[in-house]
């Protein structure tokens, strides 16, 4: 059987934790930032784990993990 390719906007996006979640970076951080507050900013700083539902459809675009 041949090797399973895995997408790559998955391998650009997502990180694979030591538990098995996937996580990902916060959206809405990127442009457009004067017209929000400092709150939303603030909040949207850093990853967040992505919900199981999602998780496992992210699982099957990278059939061998994500590699750092």
């Amino acid at each position: 059987m041949p090797k399973l390719k895995t997408k790559s906007g998955v391998k650009k996006r997502f990180k694979i934790t030591a538990t098995g979640k996937v996580k990902h970076g916060v959206v809405g951080k990127r442009h457009r930032l004067i017209s929000h507050n400092a709150k939303y900013i603030r909040q949207n700083r850093g990853t967040e784990v992505i919900s199981e539902a999602d998780a496992r459809t992210i699982k099957l675009w990278a059939p061998y993990g994500l590699r750092k």
